[in-house]
């Protein structure tokens, strides 16, 4: 694995020629995904700037263009019309001044009227390596990039670490108000939102206070990527809390959870009607954004960054990795959400297959087991051994999985083998396979299991409970992946 300097981490892309030959050399891997959102050259991370414009939808994500490793940070620009086929648009945001000079940070995106706003985090630091992040803002042009404000909205503040990043703006309808919630951390190392309030979207931000929610006064380090949607009248609460353990989660200090309840914007206290849930119970799931603009007061969009920060995937040495998983719907069912893949995924179905025991690199995999105990096992050998196995305990309702079956094992500090628990008796598994991905859907989103996966050669075959019915479809391309910076 190549040792990175600071100086090759944090350098800036003049001209797209400089990774040309990355971008036709990493074109070859067999691991470049087919139906999923894929950095163009290097690292992507987390998604940003996701929001309806115009009939278009806009995402960006984090991206680093040298290779697979944190460093200088961009915004790369991708649009679609559906959510399920995207092109690339080039870089979105570049750190090209004082309060940017080491990276365009995460942030969202709002449509009003006939401009789309983002916000972002401008990652500044001194000689000293010290650093100060500035909420920022940019209105895309006419050219389809983003222009960004010559200054910041405003500053951090100085009674908070400084951890203070990923702006999600909300228009509040009731009080004719803008909110921008940000993640944060205190003085004493606990994880909040700062929470600041303007009657229009690129001036007047005053600060308003710090977001209290009771029971969470010490819940993680530090709160990343908060986001906040009302869905049928209730209010969810999505962030990542960092530098802690929780239950079920093996080794991993990254985590993306939810609260249900209600928020109120005169107290900023969002007050839950239970506990935190886990939004997904995979390896490989973090950072998640809810798009703005979504115009249906029954249900959300949302998409995360397959991967997790501080973990390391065996394409670092092709000088790639990461990837978006697949844009879900999501709803809520008897006190949770419920996530489903984007309507109209099906139409990415190509040949339907008889279920022979061959796995295709991509393809979606539909299996209802019987009633009792079920095993399956995903990327075995020829003679079933090994791969990656979901067993189904039927007294206990939980699927376990465990990759430590695979040839390329990785992260294995963190954990190979978690749990993801039901509410209900398994009766289908929604699966797709992407060449380096695997999402499980459980009972049509009641949970949801995402995980890298880098299947070798001999890797493409998988077996199953007897009384099981499967059907696979192997899927095709819906990203068109063309050398655009």
């Amino acid at each position: 694995m190549k040792e990175w300097t600071r100086e090759e981490r944090y350098r800036e892309l003049h001209d797209a020629e400089e990774v040309r030959d990355l971008y036709e050399r990493i074109s070859k891997s067999v691991y470049r995904q087919t139906y999923h959102i894929q950095p163009v050259t290097g690292l992507s991370s987390d998604p940003n700037g996701f929001a309806l414009h115009k009939g278009v939808w806009h995402l960006c994500y984090q991206w680093c263009p040298w290779g697979a490793v944190h460093g200088l940070k961009y915004w790369y620009h991708v649009t679609s019309t559906d959510l399920i086929h995207w092109r690339n648009a080039g870089i979105g945001l570049k750190p090209d001044c004082f309060y940017d000079n080491r990276g365009t940070h995460s942030g969202s995106a709002i449509s009003s009227g006939d401009d789309l706003y983002f916000f972002y985090t401008g990652n500044h630091r001194d000689d000293d390596w010290t650093r100060t992040p500035y909420t920022c803002a940019a209105v895309l042009g006419p050219d389809n990039r983003p222009k960004k404000l010559e200054k910041p909205l405003f500053g951090p503040r100085d009674d908070y670490s400084e951890h203070q990043r990923d702006p999600k703006i909300v228009w509040n309808e009731q009080k004719k108000l803008y909110f921008i919630f940000i993640g944060a951390q205190t003085m004493d190392k606990r994880g909040t939102v700062l929470i600041y309030k303007s009657p229009e979207l690129l001036k007047g931000w005053t600060f308003a206070g710090e977001l209290k929610v009771p029971g969470f006064e010490k819940f993680g380090g530090m709160w990343e990527c908060p986001y906040i949607v009302n869905i049928s009248g209730k209010d969810v609460l999505i962030f990542s809390p960092q530098y802690t353990k929780l239950p079920g989660r093996a080794e991993s200090t990254n985590h993306n959870v939810y609260l249900i309840g209600a928020m109120d914007y005169d107290s900023l206290t969002f007050t839950p009607d239970g506990g935190y849930r886990y939004l997904d119970f995979g390896f490989d799931f973090y950072a998640a954004q809810g798009a703005a603009n979504v115009g249906d007061p029954d249900k959300a969009i949302l998409i995360a960054w397959i991967g997790l920060p501080d973990n390391h995937y065996p394409t670092e040495e092709e000088d790639w990795e990461g990837s978006m998983s697949l844009p879900r719907e999501l709803r809520l069912k008897d006190g949770r959400l419920v996530q489903t893949p984007i309507s109209g995924i099906e139409t990415l179905r190509d040949k339907e297959l008889t279920p022979d025991g061959t796995l295709p690199a991509a393809c979606e995999l539909e299996v209802c087991p019987a009633d009792g105990d079920f095993d399956l096992n995903l990327f075995a050998k020829a003679d079933g051994s090994g791969g990656m196995r979901l067993h189904y305990n039927a007294a206990t309702k939980t699927c376990t999985v465990d990759k430590t079956g695979m040839d390329k094992r990785f992260n294995q500090s963190v954990g190979e083998v978690l749990d993801m628990p039901l509410d209900t008796p398994l009766k289908k598994l929604q699966i797709f396979i992407d060449r380096s991905s695997t999402e499980i859907f459980a009972n049509s989103g009641e949970a949801t299991f995402t995980t890298r996966s880098y299947p070798t050669a001999d890797e493409f075959h998988y077996t199953v409970t007897d009384g099981a019915s499967v059907k696979l479809w192997t899927m095709t391309p819906s990203v068109v992946d063309d050398f655009v910076i």
